[in-house]
């Protein structure tokens, strides 16, 4: 906040996230504290995982590990550290039923029928751009938090609820600085892990994305297996002197996005003609963060991501996502 001259400049109050999770918590009289342990754990995951990256170089855990995952891709060593730091983080939190992991063919049950409070599930994928790490490139996870549905007969379907049917989402982007951005439906905040502290302080409250930029992002190595209506918009902002902004990791793309303005895309291909991203992982999450802060989010012309029923926790879907004027000119070259 600006200040007058002569005056000295004006500070906002210093709020952790924590101290802004039980703010909000206590405007729900009815809350039980549930969801603020649920997100308490992941900003744990946050700063654990932070570390791990910050040494994988010196720790020697860069690289593959010789084994694929579920999607049928090499699994990086820090995949498999974050992934199996967040299952250990949230099943110390009684409230999270199930966890479900883009690392894992099957969700994880942590409790069962039995035993204590069972309201939430948790979906993440635990290390987005993983590839990014040889070389020093920002990674993130990304996370979404669905009401347990009790009345599924398996776990797998307990989570096919559609992405408006979340309760919180967000992302921590690991880069220059830790950030947690998070969106539990009452808008969009960001927080900056300082490290003199340990805590996230919050850096933006009710985040608003532009409603236009001149960039956008996407993988133009695939642009000839793009459908045409997607090579016709490229050609139209190359024309009009848009920039391209492409990080390699959905986090760091999507982080830019919020901030600066402009559109995501990952259109289908002739390889993966319903899209590559995964819609409960990655897509659902991002939309929810996108849309809170005023932004569109769609897998085609007249698609809502949020409004897609998934019939399988690894469904992959086509992803069209940012600023809602630069979002509808994709839409209409489609």
């Amino acid at each position: 906040m600006s200040s007058s001259p002569g005056q000295a400049p004006v500070i906002g109050d210093i709020v952790t996230l924590q101290g802004h999770i039980l703010a909000q918590q206590s405007r729900h009289p009815e809350a039980t504290g549930t969801l603020s342990w649920i997100l308490s754990a992941l900003s744990i995951s946050a700063k654990m995982i932070a570390a791990q990256v910050r040494r994988a170089r010196l720790a020697d855990v860069l690289g593959a590990v010789g084994t694929g995952n579920v999607q049928g891709e090499q699994q990086q060593k820090l995949d498999v550290i974050a992934n199996e730091i967040l299952l250990r983080t949230l099943g110390g939190r009684e409230g999270v039923a199930i966890v479900a992991s883009e690392e894992n063919e099957e969700p994880v049950i942590l409790r069962s029928a039995a035993e204590g409070e069972r309201k939430y599930c948790v979906l993440f994928d635990p290390l987005d751009g993983s590839s990014n790490l040889d070389v020093c490139g920002s990674v993130g996870t990304i996370f979404s938090i669905l009401r347990h549905d009790r009345r599924a007969s398996r776990a797998e379907d307990s989570l096919l609820q559609p992405g408006r049917q979340q309760v919180a989402a967000g992302y921590i982007l690991y880069g220059p600085s830790t950030i947690f951005t998070l969106t539990i439906g009452t808008g969009v905040d960001m927080f900056v892990l300082d490290p003199a502290i340990g805590a996230f302080v919050r850096v933006e409250q009710g985040l608003r994305i532009p409603a236009t930029a001149k960039s956008y992002s996407v993988n133009e190595g695939n642009r000839l297996a793009f459908p045409a209506g997607y090579q016709a918009y490229l050609d139209h902002a190359q024309r009009n002197g848009y920039s391209s902004r492409y990080a390699g990791a959905m986090v760091a793309d999507v982080h830019r996005i919020l901030l600066k303005g402009g559109v995501f895309l990952y259109p289908p291909t002739t390889k993966a003609p319903k899209g590559k991203l995964r819609l409960m992982y990655e897509a659902n999450p991002m939309a929810m963060l996108v849309e809170q802060a005023g932004g569109k989010a769609l897998s085609g012309p007249g698609q809502r991501i949020l409004d897609e029923q998934p019939a399988g926790i690894h469904q992959r879907t086509a992803v069209i996502i940012g600023s809602p004027g630069e979002v509808d000119q994709v839409i209409g070259h489609l």
